[in-house]
């Protein structure tokens, strides 16, 4: 199959590359390198809409300056060329969250295989990465735990390797659902729900601990949802907005009975976790 090239320009590159790579992804493309500042992306030439990469782009331009430039090119091995530039993720030297094609290294408490089918969904993304070491530093032991927005699962896989009595995992992306549920049989796991849908599915659901990694829209949209699903003394942990959304996610989170409790920033995205502190909103 023919396949095209399509080289993406984005500034800030640090900050900008692993958003760019999550929406061309959901809009067909399957296979991603990294130059010194830009993305190269890689699709089926069947699949490609010159249309909705103008929208991507479009719709970044509030945040990022992006350009682009396709080209045709010979036909490659993908998974080749995945695997040279796919590194293991570390987190606090007691998770490591590696691809099929690592072997296992019992040096690590945690060590979790992850086949996202695009590296973009193996916690190298900066939300991914932080809210991970969230949940290696939460005792979960015993606690009814929900990831919501789940993509590859990797935050519930840790979440039941560290002893939670009931995982729940969630996404509205049926490949995402099915890509969790994959991942969790690698990892011998068989108890945790994944879901296929939204936040409706919370309805009558409680929990101890959310974690969603998600977008500022969808948290500001759904967080009573969220909320209505937490235990007295809960908590929430929410991912995937930048620094200067926290003040707004914050107030909302105020104004449904949540207390904060801690943030943390890097590369300008976020990790903010609350509690709740009343018995029912």
């Amino acid at each position: 199959m023919e396949y095209l090239e399509c080289k993406v320009v984005v500034t800030p590159f640090t900050t900008g590359k692993d958003v760019l790579i999550a929406r061309l992804a959901e809009i067909g493309f399957e296979s991603f390198v990294e130059e010194e500042a830009a993305v190269l992306a890689y699709i089926p030439a069947p699949d490609f809409a010159p249309g909705l990469l103008d929208e991507l782009v479009l719709s970044l331009s509030e945040y990022f300056s992006v350009s682009y430039t396709v080209m045709k090119i010979a036909d490659k091995n993908w998974n080749e060329e995945w695997e040279k530039n796919y590194e293991p993720v570390i987190v606090d030297e007691k998770v490591r969250i590696r691809a099929p094609f690592h072997a296992p290294d019992p040096a690590y408490l945690y060590d979790i295989e992850i086949k996202p089918q695009m590296s973009f969904g193996t916690a190298h993304h900066d939300t991914t990465r932080q809210m991970l070491e969230v949940m290696s530093a939460l005792e979960v032991k015993g606690v009814s735990l929900l990831d919501m927005g789940c993509g590859t699962g990797v935050i519930a896989i840790l979440a039941a390797l560290k002893g939670a009595s009931v995982v729940t995992a969630i996404d509205n992306d049926e490949w995402a659902w099915e890509n969790t549920r994959e991942n969790m049989l690698r990892n011998r796991l068989s108890s945790p729900e994944v879901l296929l849908g939204d936040a409706a599915l919370l309805e009558g659901r409680k929990f101890q601990v959310i974690m969603a990694n998600i977008n500022r829209n969808i948290l500001l949209r759904d967080m009573y949802l969220y909320v209505n699903a937490l235990y007295p003394k809960g908590q929430l942990w929410m991912s995937g907005f930048y620094d200067q959304d926290l003040d707004h996610i914050s107030r909302k989170a105020s104004s449904l009975g949540l207390t904060f409790l801690q943030s943390r920033s890097v590369n300008h995205w976020v990790v903010a976790g609350f509690i709740l502190n009343h018995k029912e909103h």
